[in-house]
């Protein structure tokens, strides 16, 4: 990485004796602000440690001195130094006279986001949460400049402090091509923040420390617009941002829901639950613990989700090592509500795994086996490549569609926390979601095939397209087909790639198989039992109660019930005894 700082010019500001300690001081280079208070000594902060300057008390004439060389102090008490990226802030006595100063040293440092720049690179807003200190505004002026330089887009900074882009009329170099508009009172913030989008057509706004409720607003505003937002706003965690209500909107609101009976004994939860209110402002947050280690939440939403239903969400971790390269760690937590897998254990437990940059699920984390040889035999027969794309053949063919995992090892036991992430193909995305909700599996949809484990994918869809299967035979990602993408379907798919189910289990499209007799009542009931579990128990998680039947018939209608894994019950008084169905 490359820092420029121009401390020499901070220094020119400061009084002789300071400037001289400071010049000749080890840890120059570190230096993060010069502090000046009346009467007391002048102090040099760096990152682990705090000397004195000077052995004489800082003097009235020691304070004038310095401001009579730096530009008006705003609103908010700061003032910069022409074409520097250095902040001076100062302490005022209930008069408005200045007793103190803060002279913060502003660096650039080329090649900062290196960790992050594949975020940066994929056009979604980015909020930056952290301490005062941990170089949120350097990050945010080296994102600046990666995409207006780099990525070539249209970047306005807003600019209320003159922090990023340097005081003065004239930017700092540190940001590239992008723009800047200050802002002329820090109460006026939010209306300059609309003014950009409305009279300078940005393709990026640049927005540092979102702090008021209409700012807050204004970035919703924005990010509505279709205008990527990079920010910061004030938090260490995105937890903080959830307990302020002002910034709440930001990570898309808290609100309190009511939950009918049905639904909160489903959840097994209290009639009064959180939920989010809106999608959030920002789709990507990076809590910045340290200066080489952040936090990444890729989703937002997903992480926001997560903790409002008491579950602790995938944290990924990256850290930049001395020799500048990034490594990605993930933290996954198992789900409170435990799957009766096996291998999995109920109790809640953390487990540190290692990954490889730039995947995610089993894949990143080192889980995913690359083919191996079946037998001596395939070993000479074919190459891997050659056998990998025999088995995306066969997975195509209506007969061997399935494979057991000694046959096709490429998707193993799911670990403690660990989660299997599907790239659907040609399903409508949010049936896909109702079955891995209602049936609490630990299922990841992802958008990005690279990050997939196995593709899921309609057989009348995937047959003609050998763009996907190319795609996938290159990235060695298996596809499973479905004939349709109805609910059981779906789930069964799911059971079979989870090592849930039997891959004998028939299918459920032929209902004389649970018809014992083969007469139209019993084949009538059934195709109600179906409809009813298909359009109603899994997709909506409602209970369904079914017209009264015999009891050979309800014995029909259970085991196709079952078939399902769901739960049902015959309830009523003969000839009136009926099932009822019940979400899982």
């Amino acid at each position: 990485m490359q820092i420029t700082d121009d401390l020499n010019r901070l220094l020119e500001v400061v009084p002789d004796e300071i400037r001289q300690n400071l010049q000749q001081h080890p840890q120059r280079d570190t230096l993060i602000e010069i502090v000046m208070d009346l009467g007391r000594l002048p102090e040099a902060r760096f990152p682990n440690s705090a000397e004195y300057l000077s052995e004489l008390p800082v003097s009235l004439q020691d304070l004038e001195h310095c401001i009579s060389q730096i530009g008006e102090f705003s609103g908010d008490n700061r003032a910069g130094l022409s074409q520097t990226l250095h902040r001076i802030s100062a302490i005022r006595n209930r008069t408005g006279k200045i007793i103190g100063l803060t002279c913060r040293v502003g660096r650039a440092v080329f090649g900062k986001i290196g960790m992050i720049r594949d975020l940066v690179e994929t056009g979604q807003s980015i909020l930056l949460l952290g301490r005062p200190g941990v170089g949120k505004t350097t990050a945010l002026r080296e994102i600046t400049r990666v995409l207006a330089d780099d990525l070539e887009k249209r970047v306005v900074i807003i600019d209320t402090s003159n922090e990023i882009a340097g005081d003065g009329d004239i930017p700092h170099p540190a940001i590239g091509r992008a723009r800047r508009m200050q802002v002329a009172r820090p109460e006026l913030q939010h209306q300059v923040m609309i003014e950009a989008v409305e009279n300078h057509m940005p393709q990026v706004i640049v927005i540092d420390e979102i702090g008021t409720e209409l700012e807050a607003l204004a970035a919703r505003t924005i990010a509505e617009r279709g205008v990527q937002l990079i920010g910061t706003a004030h938090g260490n965690r995105i937890e903080n941002l959830m307990k302020n209500p002002t910034l709440a909107d930001l990570i898309g609101g808290i609100q309190a829901v009511t939950l009918g009976d049905d639904e909160a004994r489903r959840r097994g939860s209290q009639k009064t639950v959180l939920e989010r209110k809106a999608p959030p402002t920002f789709d990507i947050a990076i809590e910045m613990l340290e200066q080489q280690r952040w936090v990444v939440h890729e989703s937002v939403a997903t992480t926001i989700d997560h903790l409002l239903r008491g579950l602790q969400p995938t944290l990924q971790i990256r850290t930049l090592n001395d020799e500048g390269e990034v490594n990605i760690v993930e933290e996954r937590y198992t789900p409170p509500t435990p799957v009766s897998l096996e291998g999995r254990s109920p109790s809640k437990s953390r487990e540190p795994v290692a990954t490889m940059p730039g995947l995610r699920g089993l894949r990143g984390s080192g889980k995913m086996m690359a083919v191996p040889t079946v037998s001596e035999k395939l070993e000479k027969a074919t190459s891997e490549s050659q056998y990998f794309e025999q088995l995306l053949e066969q997975s195509f063919s209506g007969v061997t569609q399935w494979h057991s995992h000694e046959e096709f090892p490429l998707i193993q036991n799911l670990g403690e926390g660990s989660s299997l992430s599907i790239y659907p193909y040609g399903i409508p995305r949010h049936q896909i979601e109702q079955v891995i909700q209602t049936l609490s599996l630990p299922v990841i949809l992802t958008k990005d095939i690279d990050s997939a484990d196995v593709v899921l994918a309609l057989r009348s869809h995937i047959r003609n397209q050998s763009k996907m299967r190319h795609v996938a035979k290159t990235r060695q990602i298996p596809i499973h087909t479905i004939k349709s993408g109805t609910p059981p379907q779906i789930a069964r798919a799911l059971r079979r790639l989870l090592n849930m189910e039997d891959p004998s289990t028939p299918e459920i499209a032929d209902l004389s198989l649970f018809a014992s007799g083969g007469s139209s009542d019993e084949i009538e009931a059934l195709e109600e039992a179906r409809l009813a579990v298909e359009q109603i128990v899994i997709p909506k998680g409602q209970p369904v109660e079914l017209l009264p039947r015999s009891p050979q018939v309800r014995k029909m209608q259970h085991e196709l019930v079952e078939h399902y894994r769901l739960k049902s019950n015959s309830f009523g008084e003969e000839p009136n005894r009926r099932l009822r169905i019940y979400p899982a």
